[in-house]
């Protein structure tokens, strides 16, 4: 009997696209592009910690099915925004590409992947235009320069793709069908926790499940999940329990269930869930990656610990896991601070609401659930107090500078905080999360040991700052630190400067306003106000900014506000020296980078501040930029056409930026 080959290849990344000729066609029924930062980011990081720790290994990233239609095209069935992504790496790392990545019916998509890396074109597609410029910037972010032809060349021969045709005489809708069931393959996570389960007996496995499927529902407050008076107390707005023996059994028939049984199980107290409207919100995390930092919270009083060594990465959950000695005393320990890290998380840290970013609403809050009689719901933390809406700007401020899910140290922090707290004091907290704020930009971004030779901190260095014989040490220790001897002043270009540096600095700024103008109703002439403005370089462009101003998510690129590309250093012309330090560039939204990069600065003054909304106004709402673009419409009065944002304007901008950030926001 003749044995049927399986129509499967491993090819790498240089024979999908440079490899046999091939066309690579995404049908219409495909969703456009849509990877965000985050996801681009995160296979960068991933390849280039392959390419780092074992160089001589493949790397496999993933599956390609396709459907030959004759002639060399391929329909791309599963896997077109991984195959995309990869396209806009390739574009960003200069490799020319054979075989053509194209898009039925799109003609807009097709022209703009067709125009990497310039995007001459009239009409473009953002999303790949944005991934482009993600990839790009990651690329910078993370590669050393002296790296970069390796780690291209590894990116080409040594990464692959399992590239699965689909034969001609399948069903393809029986095909789609197959592929959107869950088969029986298990996700890292219920590994763990059937791992874990099979050390208790019958009645606690029944409560272990429980909590572990409540707190599973990362979009969700704990309490409305797993509504207990017992744990939560009257209101189920506390915590009340000290170990998991004191967690209230669960009545499932669980003498009757198996393990597998209680990994597939979602029971719980359905009858109260129903009391109340599920109040849901945007994560911050995933539940692997939660799983991760519960077991670092558990595992931080051992002495044999290295907490540098221990990766917040759910490519290494199970082997964290393997590091472990289960037995049923780890279990009911890990459990039950599960449970307590997800009530705190809940309730201590900021949620994103399930609202779009706009100008006139922060979408983050730091609130708590509580129920009073029939009813149930949210309160902020500290009411409206200056604790309160410290805290929603510090802790959005680091969300929105490590928005990956496997790096959130400052997370891992802020808990092992709370865990260590016995009153949660809201006024101590903020003490500690500013104090943490402080020490991350002093004490890692501004001590060149703790940064690679692209200024991005190396592995362990946020552990080994702020943790010290692993107890927490938030105190800043850097107070006379040297920012132009790392990240430059514009005489020779900065080797970069990293996203936090600018979000801090939006922050010192807004807290600048807080501590001595917000709450008052200042006229524009007075004295305090004028000084403030004086103090930022530039001339009263009103408090609303500072009003309205939030951490978007949307606002993740860096503009040089002086252009690139007309930084020739000819008749009069700045030069790539000049405009490459914190002086010239700002916090702004990919799409309004994208449609004005090149533009000079007095034009993107005009388009920028355009109300219209041809650009989203939260995009270009950075408070530094607003400075800059204020300080530009200052200089159009006194000075000739082209001239309104020079070099002694990039150093006095800087030098005053500096000023807040060593202590004018106090």
């Amino acid at each position: 009997m003749k044995t049927k080959t399986l129509p499967l290849k491993e090819l790498s990344i240089a024979e999908i696209y440079n490899g046999d000729k091939a066309t690579y066609e995404v049908p219409i029924y495909q969703r456009n592009y849509a990877w965000e930062k985050d996801e681009i980011s995160a296979l960068i990081q991933d390849v280039y910690d392959a390419y780092t720790t074992a160089p001589k290994q493949t790397y496999f990233i993933g599956t390609l099915v396709s459907f030959h239609k004759g002639d060399q095209v391929y329909e791309v069935i599963d896997g077109q925004q991984r195959l995309t992504t990869i396209n806009l790496v390739l574009g960003a790392l200069g490799v020319y590409l054979q075989n053509k990545l194209t898009y039925r019916a799109r003609k807009k998509s097709n022209d703009t992947i067709q125009s990497i890396p310039c995007f001459e074109i009239d009409e473009k597609d953002y999303g790949i235009v944005n991934g482009f410029k993600y990839a790009k910037d990651t690329i910078n972010e993370i590669v050393l320069k002296e790296c970069q032809d390796g780690f291209k060349t590894y990116f080409l021969d040594s990464v692959h793709l399992i590239h699965y045709q689909v034969p001609k005489d399948i069903d393809l809708n029986h095909y789609f069908e197959v592929m959107n069931s869950r088969g029986e393959q298990l996700e890292k996570h219920e590994i763990i926790k059937a791992r874990l389960i099979e050390k208790l007996n019958n009645a606690d496995k029944a409560k272990f499940n429980r909590l572990w499927e409540s707190c599973s529902e990362m979009n969700v407050y704990i309490q409305q999940k797993y509504p207990e008076v017992s744990i939560f107390g009257k209101h189920l707005c506390d915590f009340k329990v000290s170990s998991f023996d004191a967690l209230p059994n669960v009545d499932e028939n669980e003498n009757t269930m198996k393990i597998r049984d209680f990994i597939n199980y979602k029971g719980g107290n359905k009858q109260q869930e129903e009391k109340y409207k599920i109040d849901t919100f945007q994560p911050i995390m995933d539940f692997s990656n939660f799983l991760l930092i519960v077991l670092k919270l558990t595992r931080i009083e051992e002495s044999g610990l290295k907490p540098k060594n221990f990766i917040l990465d759910d490519k290494e959950l199970i082997h964290e896991f393997d590091d472990v000695h289960v037995e049923e005393e780890f279990v009911k320990k890990f459990g039950f601070n599960l449970l307590r890290a997800k009530y705190l998380l809940d309730n201590y840290l900021v949620h994103h609401s399930n609202e779009d970013d706009t100008i006139e609403n922060n979408p983050w809050k730091l609130q708590y659930w509580q129920q009073d009689g029939k009813k149930g719901y949210l309160k902020n933390r500290d009411g409206e107090s200056d604790h309160q809406h410290k805290l929603v700007q510090l802790l959005s401020m680091f969300e929105v500078s490590f928005t990956a899910r496997q790096r959130k140290n400052y997370l891992f922090y802020c808990l092992l905080y709370l865990f260590s707290s016995d009153d949660r004091d809201i006024s101590k907290y903020y003490d500690c999360v500013s104090e943490l704020a402080d020490k991350y930009f002093k004490d890692v971004y501004l001590m060149a040991e703790n940064l690679n030779q692209i200024n991005t901190p190396n592995p362990g260095s946020f552990d080994n700052t702020v943790l010290c014989n692993n107890v927490l040490n938030f105190k800043p220790l850097n107070d006379n630190f040297d920012f132009t001897a790392i990240y430059g002043d514009g005489t020779e270009k900065s080797k970069g400067i990293p996203l936090f540096v600018f979000n801090y600095l939006d922050y010192k700024l807004w807290e600048k306003y807080a501590n001595e103008l917000r709450g008052e109703s200042i006229k524009e002439d007075d004295p305090n106000r004028t000084d403030f403005f004086t103090s930022l370089g530039c001339s009263d462009f009103g408090l609303k900014v500072f009003q309205q101003f939030y951490f978007s998510r949307t606002r993740r690129s860096l503009e040089h506000y002086y252009p690139q590309a007309n930084a020739n250093g000819e008749n009069g012309a700045l030069d790539k020296e000049q405009i490459n330090c914190l002086g010239n560039y700002a916090m702004i939204g990919s799409e309004a980078n994208s449609s004005g990069s090149n533009w000079s600065p007095k034009t993107k003054l005009d388009h920028y501040l355009d109300t219209s909304g041809k650009i989203k106004q939260v995009s270009v709402a950075s408070i530094k930029f607003m400075i800059m673009m204020q300080k530009c419409q200052d200089n159009q009065n006194t000075r000739v056409a082209g001239q309104e944002w020079i070099f002694t304007d990039i150093k006095e901008h800087q030098k005053k930026m500096l000023e807040i950030l060593r202590g004018g926001g106090k």
